[in-house]
């Protein structure tokens, strides 16, 4: 990891920042604490090129735009100014002047901290010395192959996560006292934090961001943030952040008509005006937003230590054409409908991202069937290492919201993924996206009565984890949190007093740590190696079953999964090879809240040949269930007997 110090604005750094390549230009623009001849105060810069005047206000000065004019740079659209005395934590912002005589004050792009909202100004802040102790941490990641580890993220908004009593929010350390540990107990391997750069709207969830470079002070200062990092690493789990590269909000101190004029968005309306939320739409052919944008990825990897980026909306990106009518675009050089800009930009982003930090996760947040998202950029691909699979998502909760009795009739909403499972490196979401806004908690999605919501929700997460790619679920799925999510408030943590909702937490634990130590789930996630089909077609009994397979020749675990509520006995299916085999994980157990119906002795095979394979084993599939064979030979350690 590099150690960046603040840097002059010298003719070379000019040109990276100008050419779109300048990807620590945090270290160049902003507000930094250096010495001027021996002298200690803050050197402030700030790109805003079509400026008549640019000047430092703040509490320093009386926000007096007269005090201290700033210092247009050389041939270029930097303004900058030494102020000597000034400390960390000094207000300020930027008073413009543009080139109709109009004056008005602007938050600093690069400030790396901001006031609490609604005030909001910018605060001088040093990240330097912070002590981290994720040395460990570091050099496993770096030597690491995401694409043959576990990964089973935990979705997380901060503000909503725990709340006090009184409403307030719980501050950065005071969660990696307790949301830490949880993450731990639970198995998961990563947490992704929805966006924490600095925003004045809570209803955005943080997706309409201001401040960049500002780790939000809703929950408590830089040094708070990367406590809550190192504590994570130091405990095993990775942290990955919601970027949003593609759009701001329009809020008057934030990047919108920055100088007077569009200098971070387009100058073209129709292409920066983002109907669909109310935003502004990067231009993402500017050079000087370019090298703002990677260089902000790299600097909450670099300064911050975070293991991953999901970039949002990334087909509204893409396409020229999204969420527009008819003359509300135009099209590219070559005719498409193709953002040539948006593709250029993230393939830069991903380049760099994953050359100057091996082993992160780039992570796509891609709605379409846009090709070779996770290729890398020298055979045509946009460059990230993950991709979430929203087909997948959309499928599988419009089937699971069906009553069982009409499932038959949709079974290829189930086995549809399997055509494209391995057409990029996915992540299998179920997002904050899909339990707010009128579409129910994943619990309350599920039809039939109380035991049947319970018993639906546990057959689809065990079937979600045998299914190849990563997986994601968000907050207060693990419990079953029955209403939807509400950023206003706390997970109803009450509801694990109630026994079927601990009995869902347990179980979704006793899940998660079952695929954490089955290799066969995840070792081959993305080759068809590590998947083959046993029925595919049992449509009439709305039962699917297949084989997940790890890179030992005996490692292998055989998936079938019941949607109905309909207990089958005798169902016999083909399995890859003789000997005997054992239910080592079954949904319906009665210490999850299940009917207890189950295979408790080991089930032979026997030559019967069936589904194509030689042998067969007849077992008892229990209502709404996945049941998880091994042979005997191939048990982990601490199988679930």
């Amino acid at each position: 990891m590099s150690k960046w110090m603040a840097s002059p604005y010298s003719e070379y750094d000019r040109y990276l920042f100008h050419q779109g390549t300048h990807y620590e230009s945090y270290a160049m623009l902003g507000a930094h604490l250096v010495e001027e001849n021996g002298v200690p105060g803050v050197r402030f810069a700030v790109w805003a090129p079509h400026a008549e005047r640019v000047s430092v206000v703040g509490d320093f000065n009386g926000w007096n735009g007269d005090a201290h004019h700033m210092v247009r740079q050389p041939e270029s659209g930097i303004w900058a100014l030494f102020i000597p005395g000034l400390k960390e934590g000094t207000l300020y912002k930027y008073e413009i002047q543009a080139r109709d005589g109009r004056r008005f004050l602007k938050a600093d792009p690069y400030a790396f901290w901001a006031e609490v909202k609604p005030n909001t100004a910018s605060i001088v802040a040093d990240l330097r010395g912070y002590e981290w102790h994720d040395q460990a941490w570091q050099e496993r990641k770096r030597g690491a192959n995401p694409f043959e580890q576990p990964i089973l993220i935990y979705e997380v908004h901060l503000g909503s996560w725990k709340r006090r009593a009184s409403g307030e929010y719980y501050t950065y350390r005071e969660l990696a006292d307790e949301l830490i540990d949880y993450v731990v107990e639970m198995g998961y391997t990563h947490i992704e934090l929805l966006p924490l750069m600095e925003h004045p709207f809570d209803g955005s969830w943080g997706y309409q961001t201001t401040g960049y470079y500002a780790v939000t002070s809703r929950y408590g200062t830089p040094h708070d943030f990367m406590a809550f990092v190192d504590r994570c690493h130091q405990k095993g789990i990775g942290v990955i952040l919601d970027w949003v590269p593609g759009h701001f909000c329009r809020d008057a101190h934030g990047l919108r008509m920055f100088d007077g004029t569009p200098c971070y968005e387009y100058a073209d309306h129709r292409r920066a005006d983002n109907k669909g939320w109310g935003t502004s739409n990067f231009d993402l052919g500017k050079t000087e937003v370019q090298s703002f944008l990677v260089s902000n990825a790299l600097f909450w990897l670099d300064v911050y230590h975070i293991d991953g980026i999901r970039v949002d909306a990334v087909a509204a990106m893409l396409y020229l054409d999204y969420d527009r009518g008819p003359g509300e675009w135009n099209p590219n050089a070559y005719g498409g409908r193709e953002n040539l800009e948006a593709i250029a930009f993230l393939r830069k982003l991903n380049e760099q991202a994953l050359t100057r930090f091996p082993g992160t996760l780039m992570i796509a947040e891609e709605s379409t069937d846009w090709p070779m998202v996770t290729m890398p950029p020298y055979l045509g691909g946009l460059g990230f290492n993950y991709k979430w699979n929203m087909g997948w998502m959309n499928d599988m909760l419009r089937y699971m919201a069906l009553d069982p009795i009409h499932r038959k009739f949709h079974h290829n909403l189930v086995t549809f993924s399997f055509m494209y499972a391995f057409s990029e490196n996915f992540i299998l979401p179920i997002s904050h996206d899909e339990v707010v806004h009128g579409k129910k908690s994943l619990l309350d999605k599920m039809p039939g009565d109380y035991w049947q919501k319970f018993a639906n929700t546990r057959a689809f997460l065990a079937y979600m984890m045998a299914h190849p790619g990563k997986k994601l679920l968000f907050m207060g799925a693990e419990f079953g949190q029955f209403i939807e999510w509400d950023f206003q408030k706390g997970l109803d943590w009450f509801l694990l007093d109630y026994p079927m909702h601990r009995n869902m937490w347990e179980y979704t634990k006793a899940l998660s740590w079952f695929y954490r130590r089955t290799p066969a789930f995840w070792q081959q996630d993305h080759s068809w190696a590590g998947f083959k089909w046993i029925d595919p077609h049992d449509s009439e009994q709305s039962v699917v079953s297949f084989v997940r397979r790890g890179k030992e020749p005996d490692d292998f675990v055989v998936v079938v999964v019941n949607f109905t509520p309909v207990v089958r006995h005798s169902y016999r299916i083909g399995v890859p090879e003789p000997g005997r085999y054992r239910e080592v994980f079954n949904s319906d157990y009665e210490q999850w809240g299940g009917s207890g119906v189950a295979n408790p002795l080991p089930i032979a095979a026997e030559e019967v040949p069936w589904h194509q394979e030689e042998q067969s084993i007849a077992i008892t599939l229990p209502p709404l269930a996945a049941v998880f064979f091994r042979l005997e030979k191939g048990l982990p350690a601490g199988t679930t007997d």
